[in-house]
């Protein structure tokens, strides 16, 4: 009886050591190389409450990368889903603002209110705001976004001096054309039958023509239009938006970008948006682009963004191992070749 019961404290310790030991891996990998500091932009519409992260070494003034943030209710650091990338961005000198967007978080405004013009203002008045802080160089300033920052960006930086480069990550150029694609694409990898595939685009078909007739959501509703999944508020947000089209401001770009693509997209028709910017980034040595053959529209692994299970794991216990290998490499090395003889580019 003595033995089994010391064999049983013994089991449990080395459980609760186990456990011990992968609560503190939990913890230094959820740490980042990074200084963290809540900041309100002031400057714009309304005040924006951001995460004005710097790296920890080096003595500045930093580059700074302004996060342009997809569609949807998302917050400052995309529920930590951005830190990773800051960490990466501050390996090669860069500084990294990003915020809530308006209404999330309690933040000032609605962003469902807002037009594409509106995101551009926000993103020009944050870098007039940056440029005024300490430690951040004013001329190493550019955008990173992704999916719907696509019709930002570019615009962004027709519009102003300040922005030096854009990171285009999952981007369409053609809302119209990329919301098609990505309803196409979902019902292929749902093998829809041939009805199911018609009735889907003749809802899709009905949905645009009432919002090219400028038709409000109850004027929708009435007719008997397909109001599953719609509020008034983003059908307003849609019927403001779905023209939006980015041939015009990336024929106008005139600084580096880097556009990366997942090759297992089902939102972006990557093809498309790859033959679109190689076809207006026309200046030599502009545009650099990455391919990820198994990655998917939020740069992850098909496999893993395919598992609730191992992509929840991954995102606690490991979350730079959540995104597709070479995905964060690739942003710092483009970053660094922006400006290698910086004298806090890092070395090594």
């Amino acid at each position: 009886m003595f033995g089994r019961r010391r064999w049983l404290w013994g089991s449990l310790l080395s459980v609760a050591v186990l456990l011990a030991g992968a609560g503190g891996w939990v913890v230094y990998q959820n740490e980042y190389d990074l200084t963290e500091e809540r900041v309100t932009v002031t400057g714009g519409r309304q005040p924006l409450q951001g995460v004005l992260a710097r790296p920890t070494g080096g003595h500045g003034p930093y580059g700074l990368v302004v996060f342009v943030h997809g569609d949807g209710p998302v917050d400052a650091t995309h529920d930590t889903f951005y830190r990773p990338l800051w960490e990466a961005m501050a390996k090669a000198g860069y500084a990294t603002l990003s915020w809530d967007k308006p209404g999330v978080n309690n933040a000032p405004g609605d962003w469902l209110d807002q037009s594409m013009q509106d995101r551009v203002d926000e993103t020009l008045a944050a870098i007039r705001w940056a440029k005024a802080q300490p430690g951040i160089d004013p001329n190493r300033i550019g955008l990173w976004g992704a999916s719907q920052a696509g019709w930002v960006m570019p615009k962004a930086a027709r519009q102003s001096p300040d922005v030096r480069f854009v990171i285009s990550v999952g981007t369409a150029v053609n809302w119209l054309q990329q919301g098609r694609y990505n309803l196409l694409a979902e019902l292929g990898e749902r093998h829809a039958s041939p009805a199911e595939t018609a009735a889907a685009v003749a809802r899709s078909d009905r949905n645009l023509a009432a919002l090219r007739a400028g038709s409000t959501f109850e004027e929708y509703r009435a007719a008997g239009g397909d109001v599953d999944g719609l509020t008034p508020e983003r059908w307003a947000f849609n019927k403001r938006n779905h023209l939006s089209d980015a041939t015009e401001d990336l024929a106008a770009l005139r600084v580096p970008v880097q556009l990366v693509l997942g090759g297992r997209d089902v939102n972006v028709d990557i093809d498309d948006t790859e033959a679109a910017y190689r076809r207006l980034v026309t200046t030599q040595g502009l545009l650099h682009v990455l391919r990820f053959p198994d990655s998917t529209h939020n740069m992850v692994p098909k496999e893993v963004e395919d598992s609730e299970l191992r992509s929840t794991f991954l995102a606690v216990a490991a979350p730079r191992s959540l995104f597709t290998p070479g995905y964060l490499d690739g942003m710092r090395d483009f970053l660094s070749s922006l400006d290698p003889a910086s004298p806090d580019h890092p070395k090594g």
